[in-house]
């Protein structure tokens, strides 16, 4: 991850120089320096790449002079549109293109500081790598980035602009990082010991085991782990950042980490059943979050809860056919064994809402291939029992670039839980699944206001996209760190 330093415009005397240009604008600070500097070569060669610098588009010069390796042109689009998501993207086309370079300079002086802020923050977000376990790769094939300075027009102020950024981009990459881990690395207990890292920001950190979470009566999740020789975790993470006199209830966020899902006996076919390492995506955001609240200071109280389970076929795995009793004392007839996340989530509902009572609720998990059927992997589906929160996390979400797609809940789809011989079933069959599988966690909200983000479709890419490399995405950590930040604190 390249070091960033935001700097006053001067020329560089080594490695790439970046010139983030607005469309049909003429080159202007270090750029028309540099241009000067190379004897009008910079101009020419954009003119005869016909670089324009419209949005996504780019352009290098190689070897113009004057020291630098290469020159870089990223289009921003058309000036008086240009906001923080946009100058993000550009940072992250920016990453890629100076991979190989030991060192750029930035000429963002032309940019308002929060806007180059932004620009440093796409950057380091792309720049991000998961390459723990890589042991052979060739020196060629390894990004050599070290060093990056942001020629800033005020340096104070693009500082403390992008000061929380990098706290949540810290999050983010916490986020990433669990969600990147092979499953035999990241068992529950391996995830639960790995939260209490929160605690060198001020986060307090409590973890329950099987004895425990026994006693508090979670027989759904409790039964989704009998299976696994991996023992269950439940964590709780507590960040207490509201003013004194402004303490209130809490603000929760709720999160499924099934480290590992077979389907249980209820077994998924083999191909792709690798990919199921990342079943605790909605876990791994709620630690990534509580980590960028903490790092900015937020000025809230908020408590993330985490249930960490392992799905595994064996003698001792639930069966389809079993009922379970849940921490809330209702009934749950398991019909398909690989539902498992929204038992996860009954209990660990429940316990937040008989523990902290919270003023609302947000889970986040990969709970159905059904919504990736609705939406694709461009929306999280949003499901919510109340308008004002549904509307500030779909803001928050527009705002940061993580789109989520609000779906309906009703009646008819809670009458497709029925059973008949429990209080109801774990699975509504196929017609609306995404959609049943949220009435089933509404049961156990006790009217709390709530909302439920399945990130099935979001929380990995399959290919490289502006701010976001190949891999997990830490899908809502962003959004959520938003929405605290623009409507819940003192």
């Amino acid at each position: 991850m390249p070091d960033i330093a935001f700097v006053k415009p001067a020329l560089p005397r080594a490695g790439a120089l970046v010139l983030p240009v607005a469309e049909d604008a003429a080159l202007t600070g270090l750029g028309k320096q540099a241009d000067e500097a190379t004897g009008g070569a910079i101009a020419r060669g954009l003119d005869a790449a016909k670089f324009k610098g419209r949005k996504g588009q780019s352009a290098t010069l190689w070897a113009p002079g004057a020291g630098f390796t290469k020159v870089v042109a990223v289009g921003l689009g058309k000036a008086a549109d240009l906001a923080a998501t946009g100058a993000e993207a550009a940072g992250g086309a920016i990453a890629a293109a100076i991979a190989q370079e030991r060192e750029a300079t930035i000429a963002a002086e032309g940019l308002a500081p929060g806007l180059a802020a932004s620009l440093a923050l796409g950057l380091r977000l792309r720049a991000y790598r998961f390459d723990r376990y890589r042991t052979t790769e060739k020196e060629e094939d390894k990004p050599k980035l070290e060093r990056v300075a942001v020629a800033a027009s005020d340096v104070a102020k693009a500082k403390a602009a992008f000061a929380p950024m990098q706290a949540v981009a810290d999050g983010v990459f916490l986020t990433r990082d669990l969600v990147s881990e092979p499953p035999n690395v990241l068992t529950p207990a391996e995830c639960a010991e790995r939260c209490k890292a929160l605690t060198r920001l001020g986060v307090e950190v409590e973890i329950l085991g099987p004895k425990e979470m026994k006693k508090h009566g979670f027989g759904a999740l409790l039964g989704v782990a009998q299976g696994s020789a991996n023992e269950p975790r439940m964590v709780v993470m507590k960040w207490s950042g509201a003013p004194k006199g402004k303490k209130g209830k809490p603000l929760a966020f709720i999160g499924k980490g099934v480290t590992f899902d077979t389907g249980g006996i209820s077994i998924k076919p083999a191909a792709g059943m690798e990919d199921m390492k990342w079943d605790m995506a909605g876990a791994g955001t709620v630690i990534g979050l509580m980590a960028a609240l903490a790092g900015r200071k937020a000025r809230a109280d908020v408590v993330g809860i985490v249930g960490l389970v392992e799905n595994m076929p064996s003698g001792t795995a639930q069966r389809p056919g079993d009922v379970v009793t849940t921490a809330s004392g209702q009934t749950v007839e398991v019909i398909n064994t690989d539902a498992e996340g929204r038992l996860v989530l009954a209990d660990v509902i429940h316990y937040c809402i008989e523990k902290h009572d919270p003023r609302f609720m947000v889970d986040l998990a990969t709970l159905t291939g059904a919504i990736i059927i609705a939406l694709g992997h461009e929306h999280a589906g949003l499901f919510s029992n109340d308008d004002t929160l549904a509307q500030r996390i779909e803001a928050a979400g527009k705002a940061v670039g993580e789109a989520a797609w609000r779906m309906p809940l009703g009646e008819a789809y809670d009458k497709q839980l029925k059973s008949d011989i429990a209080d109801m079933k774990n699975v509504g069959g196929r017609p609306g699944g995404a959609i049943t599988a949220a009435q089933f966690i509404q049961r156990f909200v006790q009217g709390k206001p709530w909302a439920h983000l399945d990130i099935a479709g979001t929380a990995w890419a399959t290919k490289d996209q502006p701010t976001v490399p190949k891999g997990a995405t830490a899908y809502g950590v962003r959004m959520l760190d938003r929405l605290v930040a623009d409507h819940y604190e003192g």
